[in-house]
């Protein structure tokens, strides 16, 4: 498992929700906090790891000894959103680029554990931030879909470069084209379905 970067098309992939939680699921979700780590993440989309998955984690502390703050979101949606507010916001699929986003201060939002249970979040600042940032990647959208106009244009030669070392990566054969991609993400589906 590794964190794919843009513009992989996993990265605009609707993510499929998830039936059940089996042994398989539950190795993807620990590779994922590993992963999220291991780059100095908070965040972790399936996406990201090229699952077509309706699954992120969370640790808004970035600290893999804090497993109390450790969240598993099976097929999370967001009820309510209030306020606004703007921040900086980075993705690991973006590495070391950052740019203003504006999101709802304060959310609900529900979700599935690993447990099966259902779980509500009330909360605000990082920790909503963060379950937007996620479940935007679960519906195949960035943070840069939400930059303005004006940031973006300062963004534009590091996303060309990222563009660039893609298609690289894709013709000498390191990463799939994309019909591959898709029909892997297809066949992943259907056995989970």
């Amino acid at each position: 498992m590794r964190i794919v970067k843009y513009p992989h098309p996993t990265l605009r992939h609707i993510s499929r929700p998830l039936r059940r939680v089996d042994a398989e699921l539950r190795k993807f979700v620990a590779e994922m906090f590993e992963l999220m780590y291991e780059h100095r993440g908070i965040g972790l989309a399936a996406n990201q790891v090229d699952l077509p998955y309706r699954l992120f984690v969370l640790n808004i502390t970035g600290d893999p000894a804090a497993k109390d703050e450790e969240h598993v979101f099976i097929n999370p949606t967001i009820q309510k959103w209030a306020g606004n507010a703007e921040a900086d916001e980075g993705c690991l699929s973006f590495p070391e680029l950052y740019a203003p986003v504006r999101r709802a201060e304060k959310i609900v939002a529900v979700a599935y554990s690993l447990t099966g249970e259902e779980k509500q979040y009330e909360v605000d600042e990082l920790f909503a931030r963060a379950i937007q940032h996620e479940t935007d990647h679960l519906e195949g959208r960035l943070f840069v879909d939400r930059v303005s106009p004006t940031h973006l244009l300062n963004l534009k030669e590091d996303l060309s470069d990222l563009e660039a070392e893609f298609l690289s990566d894709q013709e000498r054969g390191v990463i799939p084209n994309d019909a591959a991609i898709a029909a892997r993400l297809a066949e992943l589906e259907r056995a989970r379905t």
